[in-house]
């Protein structure tokens, strides 16, 4: 997976993100010197947890032949006070009165195993590298 990001104008924090086939604008709140074009990329990734989670608990009760209707999971989070500490994510899933104890049960903990989830909880790495943009590319 590769996503590109792209600053739409000079002097705005504003930026296309390039993902597939799809475009998806961040941007940061106007009291932070953006335009509020879109979401923070703090907030995109509580929007990548909640829709991975959704989609994950989606997925699972189709194959179990469950009806979840328009189940829905909201995600907040709380930036941590100090550098090194962790960001704190709360879930919250909110599925149908029909389905029993048992199987929301099984939906919280299938919820917690999706991909985006696990990739949070778990270690990550990172490498980075500089290369010279080529000016004609500078201006698409």
């Amino acid at each position: 997976m590769k996503a590109i990001a792209r600053r739409i104008k000079p002097d705005a924090y504003t930026h296309t993100v390039e993902v597939r086939q799809h475009t998806v604008t961040a941007d940061e709140p106007r009291e932070d010197g953006g335009d509020d074009q879109g979401p923070t990329p703090q907030e995109l990734l509580a929007v990548s947890l909640a829709s991975c989670t959704a989609i994950t608990i989606d997925m699972y009760a189709r194959r179990k032949g469950w009806d979840v209707g328009l189940a829905e999971v909201q995600c907040s989070y709380e930036e941590p006070a100090h550098r090194g500490e962790p960001t704190h994510f709360e879930l919250v899933i909110r599925l149908p009165a029909s389905l029993d104890d048992e199987q929301r049960e099984r939906l919280r903990v299938i919820a917690g195993k999706c991909p985006v989830h696990r990739t949070l909880a778990g270690a990550v790495t990172f490498s980075d590298r500089v290369e010279a943009l080529d000016p004609d590319q500078s201006a698409s």
